[in-house]
């Protein structure tokens, strides 16, 4: 297969993730999986470049904001711990008592 890809990970990277997926370092990248590395490198560039126009489409940006819409923070482990709650009270599994004491000490934290 000719280089298609003009968006590829380097060799090194490619070898890195090699040694991960198949448990121990050393096992030589085969030419399919150079192959593959290269067509999801380039897919993953294709889906990010259709979001940013799709962004830069909604009006007025700035590098800021374009950053922040594509690489959001994880949200905070208070904010996960928050949402849970939000589903045991939803589903009724605990006691109102418990959850409200849970909720109040969440809401205490300083966010992370």
């Amino acid at each position: 297969m000719t280089d298609q890809h003009p968006i590829a990970p380097p060799p090194e990277l490619v070898q890195q993730w090699t040694d991960e997926i198949y448990g121990w370092p050393g096992v030589v990248a085969a030419s399919d999986d150079i192959c593959l590395a290269k067509l999801a490198a380039q897919w993953g560039a294709d889906q990010e470049l259709e979001a940013c126009i799709a962004f830069v489409r909604r009006g007025p940006w700035c590098s800021e904001k374009l950053r922040a819409a594509r690489r959001p923070k994880p949200p905070t482990l208070t904010s996960i711990a928050l949402q849970m709650l939000d589903t045991i009270e939803r589903d009724e599994h605990y006691l109102p008592e418990i959850t409200d004491t849970i909720r109040r000490a969440l809401e205490a934290l300083p966010d992370d």
